[in-house]
């Protein structure tokens, strides 16, 4: 299976916020860590199901499978599915994103140069720019290409007939896709946050492919603070094998892994600092809110768009903070966890 891979959206911060990083060489950094099929991918149990079966009747019917919309946080693993989905039909992977298509010219290049059967994956599909994707409505359903050749009185348009591909298109905001392109994917599947057990199972196999030893409470210690994202807990473990390294340990237990963790920052709840100054701005500042996204961002020195994608999403998963219509506020479990005891009117009722 060949990989074409053309630049991804950065993150932040490279250890915590689980934004894709830039690629500019045809070969993925993390290539080696990732799954080669649905067998080995690890978690997501009823998405696995469900991409089984269309795989399976796809190579009874001889066609190339729908097209696919994944959505959910960033590094649950949507680019690896799309790698796993072109090895299990034997076909080629090319990879862009939707914010280097600027131009239709940009995509109607991908298009004519795809092989029958082949996989586009368009990472953050949704920004792409609406030219863009109006062009990619007559490729999607009629695997059709319409082009415009000359300019003025002389201009004709030409129709294309391109070969039948699959769009795997992965998004961390559904909502921002437009209903026509949204409408147009065959089948639209949600990532969830993977569980601690899962985590374990992903870490030791990650260490295992590192050539490193740890034990089950050791990876059990890291995937608690990897937020439910796989991409985070393989780079803590990358760090904690740094640490375990520098002190001549070759067994990774939870205690290592706590001290290493905890120097850098991440707690037992797997909040780093960024998370932990969000919270004291809402309980010191606001008595727990509600507060405006904007005054958050202001008061926090981030932007209104990454907190609202990339810190929110854990916390509102963990209770610690709630989305309401007059902004957001801090819950009881939040002021538990920074050492503060929680307005009366906030406690649980027995």
């Amino acid at each position: 299976m060949a990989i074409v891979s053309s630049q991804d959206e950065g993150g932040r911060n490279p250890l915590l916020k689980p934004q894709a990083t830039p690629q500019d060489t045809p070969v993925l950094p993390e290539d080696s860590l990732r799954p080669r099929s649905l067998e080995e991918y690890l978690g997501q149990t009823e998405l696995k199901q469900i991409l089984s079966i269309a795989v399976g009747a796809a190579k009874v019917r001889g066609e190339p499978l729908d097209h696919l919309l994944l959505y959910g946080p960033p590094g649950l693993g949507k680019t690896t599915l799309a790698l796993i989905l072109a090895q299990e039909m034997g076909r080629q992977c090319h990879i862009t994103s939707g914010p280097s298509l600027e131009r239709p010219r940009d995509i109607v290049g991908l298009l004519v140069n795809l092989e029958p059967g082949d996989i586009l994956f368009v990472d953050e599909i949704h920004r792409l720019p609406r030219v863009t994707e109006e062009t990619l409505y007559a490729a999607m359903e009629d695997f059709r290409l319409d082009v415009t050749v000359g300019k003025g009185t002389t201009a004709r348009t030409r129709s294309l007939t391109l070969p039948k591909f699959t769009l795997v298109g992965a998004t961390t905001r559904v909502g921002a896709l437009s209903s026509p392109l949204r409408d147009r994917f065959g089948l639209v599947q949600k990532l969830r946050f993977y569980t601690v057990a899962e985590l374990a199972q992903i870490i030791t196999r990650t260490a295992q492919l590192l050539n490193m030893q740890i034990t089950a409470l050791g990876a059990e210690t890291i995937a608690q603070r990897s937020r439910g994202t796989p991409r985070i807990a393989n780079r803590l473990l990358k760090r904690v094998r740094d640490y375990a390294q520098i002190q001549n340990v070759e067994i990774i237990t939870p205690e290592l892994a706590g001290t290493a963790l905890e120097l850098l920052a991440v707690d037992p709840q797997g909040l780093d600092g960024v998370d932990r100054t969000l919270l004291t701005v809402l309980i010191e500042q606001f008595q727990g809110g509600p507060a405006g996204l904007d005054t958050l961002a202001a008061m926090t020195g981030e932007d209104p768009q990454t907190i609202e994608d990339v810190y929110e999403p854990y916390l509102m998963q963990i209770g610690y903070l709630q989305r309401t219509p007059r902004g957001r506020m801090a819950l009881p479990p939040a002021w538990v966890h920074l050492g503060r005891t929680p307005p009366a009117q906030q406690l649980p009722l027995l």
